[in-house]
């Protein structure tokens, strides 16, 4: 039997959706100041894969994805995504004649190692494991042959050529951190 031992340090990442540029802006400056300061920012990119969003935020919702340079411990990703969903209801309005807030923004928050990427969700689904607090995690993309690529369940944006080259990127950072 091996011995059981503490995971390396993984590279936080979070995808922002948003309409408003405002939003973004804060919802950032909450994020830098909770994880430290993020060492990749993305450009805003068109996110029309899915009208989901469209209800709460608008129409011409927009993503970025950050990476900070603090590596963290994978096992505190229920805590970190608890803490975003908060952010998000932190941040939204309260529309008239409303009972709930309404989020402005949604924020996903996962981390990236060497084999792959893992997202935390609220939703639970065959290929996703608990971690507590109603939080799952699920493996989105693994690296095979010099590239992330993506599983069977991987959302289609997550797919195309612009998000894998992201966290291709953000995989050489991460990988001159973990071997200077």
């Amino acid at each position: 039997m091996n011995k059981a031992s503490e995971h390396k340090p993984v590279k936080l990442i979070t995808g922002l959706i948003f309409s408003q540029a405002g939003v973004l802006r804060r919802a950032k400056t909450a994020l830098n100041r909770q994880f430290g300061r993020a060492d990749f920012e993305s450009q805003i990119l068109d996110f029309n894969y899915t009208d989901y969003y469209e209800k709460e935020f608008g129409r011409d919702l927009k993503r970025q994805f950050l990476s900070f340079k603090r590596l963290i411990n994978p096992g505190d990703l229920a805590a970190i995504k608890l803490f975003t969903n908060r952010l998000e209801f932190k941040l939204g309005y309260k529309p008239k004649n409303a009972g709930k807030i309404a989020r402005r923004i949604n924020i996903d928050p996962g981390y990236l190692e060497l084999p792959k990427l893992v997202l935390a969700t609220t939703k639970d689904f065959s290929h996703r494991i608990y971690l507590k607090k109603g939080i799952f995690a699920e493996v989105t993309l693994t690296y095979r042959k010099s590239s992330f690529k993506p599983l069977d369940w991987t959302y289609p944006d997550y797919r195309t050529p612009q998000y894998l080259s992201i966290f291709n990127h953000i995989r050489k950072l991460y990988y001159s951190q973990i071997y200077p």
